[in-house]
């Protein structure tokens, strides 16, 4: 299996993991002399074995990415790398647009409010963070198609 398609087996179990969690709630309490629309014990079974399963494969996605190499590092070194990168392009975005925020006066006696920043310079940073971004996610789907998880 490559690791891109661990990826979505991932995602699989952890969207059922939820609905498992919703199902189980929904079972929880009953009024009495009703049963459940399913059986809660079953449920829990089924969420404890999908837990089981979605935290050995977490276990090897990471062991795989850690020893993968990617560049100067590893996979997991870039995954890093395009973690912060997202974190630094929404700063940028969330201060360009907080910078720009229009001010609506009434009367000229009202403070008015001027942008500490550079909106255009902050705005081509966030643009330069997410192109950044776009590659090296690019390259780290590329080598997810390609790399085999580990055992």
């Amino acid at each position: 299996m490559k690791v891109a398609e661990a990826l979505a087996l991932r995602a699989d179990l952890q969207r059922r993991l939820e609905q498992l969690k919703q199902r189980l709630v929904k079972s929880a309490r009953i009024q009495e002399g009703d049963k459940p629309a399913e059986d809660p014990v079953e449920l829990l079974s089924e969420l404890e074995n999908s837990a089981q399963e979605l935290t050995k494969l977490i276990q090897r996605i990471n062991r795989t990415n850690g020893a993968s190499r990617f560049g100067e590092g590893t996979l997991a070194d870039a995954l890093a790398e395009r973690d912060v990168l997202k974190i630094r392009c929404n700063a940028y975005r969330e201060l360009a647009a907080a910078a720009s925020t229009s001010q609506a006066r009434a009367t000229r006696s009202e403070v008015k409010f001027i942008s500490a920043v550079s909106i255009a310079a902050i705005q081509r940073k966030a643009d330069d963070l997410a192109r950044l971004y776009r590659e090296l996610d690019t390259r780290i789907q590329e080598a997810d198609w390609t790399t085999t998880l580990l055992d």
